[in-house]
Formats: structure tokens, sequence, C-alpha cells
């Protein structure tokens, strides 16, 4: 494939009304690598058909389901059919069309989390294994410049041994019944059918594993943890705290809730160790706190000197000129999109190009039916 040429992306999800669709063809695009191409862009046909009109695709290229997505797109000759799919569904959409896509040799991009089931993430890891495609799962936060020099700090031993992680996603949104209203976003993602069994820990607290895992490489042994629903007539849990054991010794503590009010996107991190200490918040993206021992405290600023190369090929402006969200995914994009030029696909795609990818979708996934299984059980500690 070339490495200069223009990659065709498909999109399942994210037309009218949707926020995270437009996040991603954004994010896909930014860099001007990838081209939108086609769609099923509602599991409405009408509505899929008006959202491919609105946004400007050709109708030839505008389906009304995924199934006539995939079928339409394999009669193209190579040259003409889409390179990868983005999956932008509600959750309960991802495992069929990814796994279908993936089998008939397109690369994938899926949101997270991943799938409902543990069995489900490991039928999607077995065919690209064996298909040698690329696949991406959009936790987006693991591409801030900033988080990937907090990576560099750990892998390099600056910390020393990583003895205590704390992270925590804390929001408001949901602090009262707002799917009752109808609200779209709070609709889906309080229904269990939708969803999947974790609710504030499905949705925000599998970012906030995913970050702890991709900063330190820990592996979590067991968890303790605590589900709650303070909404009266929800489903879903709405607040989670969970307390880690990693393998190695390390502790830590994974805090997520969506009724905290007066909070926002509060994604924040810190990572203690035996040289030092990091801190880093997604509010405040561009800096990153690092207190060595016996020394003071530094302020860490995207852009500036002395960052990894990692940090520096995922930022395009100067310093003090901020990237945050919109960057952040476009990055993940990238390093998915090379891997797609280099025809570097399967399980090692992932690790070998720096985006989160199937295995990581997979853990994520059992993580949160630990938590889950964790919260119903009278065991204190449940095996990861």
């Amino acid at each position: 494939m070339s490495q200069t040429r223009l990659l065709r992306m498909g999109m399942i999800g994210g037309g009218q009304g949707a926020f995270i669709g437009a996040v991603h063809r954004t994010a896909a695009c930014l860099d001007h690598g990838v081209v939108f191409a086609a769609g099923c862009l509602s599991s409405t046909p009408e509505r899929a058909m008006e959202s491919g009109r609105l946004l400007g695709l050709p109708a030839s290229r505008t389906y009304p389901t995924w199934q006539a997505m995939l079928e339409g797109e394999s009669k193209l000759p190579a040259g003409e059919r889409i390179d990868f799919v983005s999956i932008v569904t509600p959750n309960h959409v991802h495992h069929a069309p990814a796994l279908a896509f993936t089998n008939a040799g397109f690369h994938v991009v899926c949101d997270k989390p991943l799938v409902h089931t543990s069995a489900q993430a490991e039928e999607l890891r077995r065919a690209v294994a064996a298909k040698g495609t690329v696949f991406a799962v959009t936790y987006n936060y693991s591409g801030y410049p900033m988080v990937k020099h907090a990576r560099h700090l750990v892998h390099t031993s600056t910390l020393g041994e990583v003895r205590k992680v704390v992270v925590e996603y804390n929001q408001g949104w949901l602090a009262s019944r707002l799917e009752a209203s109808g609200q779209k976003q709070a609709d889906w993602r309080t229904d269990p059918a939708r969803s999947g069994m974790g609710g504030a820990i499905g949705d925000i607290g599998s970012h906030a594993e995913q970050l702890a895992s991709y900063i330190t490489g820990l592996e979590l042994a067991e968890i303790c943890a605590d589900l709650t629903t303070f909404v009266p007539g929800r489903q879903l849990d709405d607040d989670a705290a969970v307390l880690l054991r990693f393998r190695g010794g390390a502790k830590g503590v994974l805090m997520a809730s969506q009724v905290e009010i007066g909070r926002e996107n509060d994604l924040r991190i810190r990572v203690h160790g035996s040289k030092g200490t990091l801190a880093w918040r997604q509010e405040e993206p561009n800096h990153l706190v690092v207190i060595p021992e016996g020394g003071p405290e530094q302020v860490l600023r995207r852009g500036n000197a002395g960052l990894c190369d990692a940090a520096k090929a995922g930022t395009r402006l100067p310093p003090g000129h901020p990237e945050a969200f919109l960057e952040a995914f476009a990055n993940v994009y990238n390093n998915a999109c090379h891997a797609m030029r280099a025809g570097v696909g399967g399980i090692e795609a992932a690790t070998r190009f720096d985006f989160p990818g199937v295995i990581d979708g997979a853990r994520g996934v059992r993580f949160i039916e630990r938590v889950v299984e964790s919260a119903r059980s009278d065991r204190k500690w449940t095996a990861v």
C-alpha cells in the first residue's frame, strides 16, 4: 500500500444527532491522510440514507444497513473500496459488524468498550490474528502527547518501581435521571441491553483502566469493587470504587462516577514510584506534573524540549497553542493508519505502532465483567 495515498474510511453509526460520529470523522481526517468515503450512518435505513446525503456521501456509497455496506464495498475493485471501517454505534452493535468486516479482510477501528462479553472479544481476537488485519479500539486518552511522555517516564524507570496508581474519572451529567427525558446519549448508556452490564464502570471506568494500563504497563491480579446506583429507577451503576492489586506488588485505586455534580470530564491519574511521582489531568492535558524524590515539582509542557519521541510525534502545534481531545483521537487514528500503510496487521500491530488494539479492548471487557462480579460477590477479592 502506498505510504502517501489517502486511505478510504467507511463508518457505521455516527449520523444525524450523534456527537461521537463527528468526532471520529474529524479526527481521522485531521491530518489529510484519510477521506470519508462510505457509510451506514444509522440503524434506521431512512435516517442512514438521509445522513449520508447531508454529509456529502454519494448515493452509491451510502448504505441502508451495515450488511449492505459490507456487500457493496466488497464488490468494488481493491483500488476503490474502503480501506477500513470505523464503528461508532452503541455498544451492542460493535461485535457483529466488527467480526464480519474483519473476516472479509477490512481493517477496523471500533469505539469502546469493545463488545459486551469476553467470549465476543475472544472471537474478535482470533479473527484479527487469523486475517492479519489492523484492529484499533479508540481509547483516545492514550493519544495525548503528555500521556505518552508519562508512559515513557515509567518505562524508563525514571519513577523507579511503581508502588501505587490512583486513577479517577469524574462526571456529573447523570446526577439526575436524564434518560427519562429521552436524551439520546443518556438513554442508551443506561440501558443494559445496549450498553452492557456496566454503567459508569463500562462507559468511563473502562477509560480509566486503559489509561492506567497504558502508562504503567502493569497487569491486574485482583480487584475489590463497590458499584452503586444512586439515581432511583436507573438500571446500571452510576458510581464505582475499585481497589486494585497488580502483579508484582503494586496497589491502586480506580474511581468512576457520573453523579458528581459540577464535574465535567475530570479524568486524572497519579503514579507513585520509589523515585518519584507523576500526575496528569485530562482537563489540563498539555501539562504533566513530575515530582522526583528530594527534588522540586516540575511541570512539563507539551511541545517543549526534552519530551520523548512518541510525545513529539503526537504534537502538531508550537508550545502555548493548546492541543486536546480531537488531536488525541487523531493520534490513535494516525498510528493505526501507519500500520495499514506499512502492511502490518494482526495482534502485534498495536504494540509496534502504538495504538490500542483488540487485546486492549478484550482486557477492558474482562475488567468490566470482573468488577461487576466482584461487586455482586461476598468475596473480598476477585481474580482478574
